[in-house]
């Protein structure tokens, strides 16, 4: 399992929103340059619709595959009451010929990005991810160096987490307690719940700029 939360900011703010991490964190980001194959089941394997997306590290000497399936959220009152996303997820690395093994299945390709960005990742209290990438669409198959901006000028911001049936409660407590410290710059949802851009993210930046960093979080 793991618990999402998403938002998106200008990309004018993305230098503010950094700094603000790096103090926040107090690890050194990592260059994030990565191209994500969406793929969807064909008619031959079951009336059950299946979604798998193979995400290849670019910033790698040699590039490495993973397969993520990304399953149903988590239902019920409970559900509807927290504001972060908590959804089955299953990973695994794979070899280069991964997409091969998946059209021989009967798997057909949906879409592709190219996300380019960085991202950090520390402990504060359960394992915590912070990426911040521009997304872009291929012109052509498989085209990364061609890739294009979905949304000028935009950038995607995504809090992760993993969890389990039995710890999710506080790793969602722990998602929404740091997200509480970006609100000036981006406000952060579940998925596919778009808020827009932050009015006071433009005062919040400058202050960021002129101050330099945020305060470092205890673990």
């Amino acid at each position: 399992m793991e618990c999402v939360v998403q938002g998106i900011i200008e990309t004018q703010h993305v230098e503010a929103l950094e700094i603000l991490l790096q103090g926040l964190c107090g690890v050194r980001r990592e260059r994030l340059r990565v191209h994500e194959i969406c793929l969807k089941s064909g008619p031959n394997l079951g009336v059950v619709a299946s979604e798998v997306r193979l995400i290849c590290n670019l910033e790698q000497t040699e590039p490495t595959w993973t397969v993520r399936h990304i399953g149903g959220a988590m239902r019920g009152a409970g559900a509807e009451q927290i504001s972060v996303l908590v959804r089955t997820m299953i990973e695994s690395k794979a070899s280069k010929n991964v997409l091969r093994l998946f059209y021989a299945l009967g798997y057909k390709l949906d879409h592709e990005l190219l996300r380019v960005g960085f991202a950090f990742h520390f402990q504060r209290g359960t394992q915590i991810t912070v990426t911040v990438s521009s997304v872009n669409k291929m012109l052509q198959l498989h085209a990364t160096d061609e890739a294009v901006p979905v949304t000028p000028g935009i950038q995607l911001v995504e809090v992760t987490a993993p969890a389990t049936s039995e710890n999710y409660t506080e790793v969602v407590a722990a998602v929404s307690s740091f997200c509480e410290y970006l609100a000036p710059l981006l406000h952060l949802s579940k998925p596919g719940i778009s808020t827009g851009v932050v009015p006071t993210a433009a005062a919040a930046a400058a202050s960021l700029m002129s101050d330099g960093g945020g305060e470092e979080l205890s673990s």
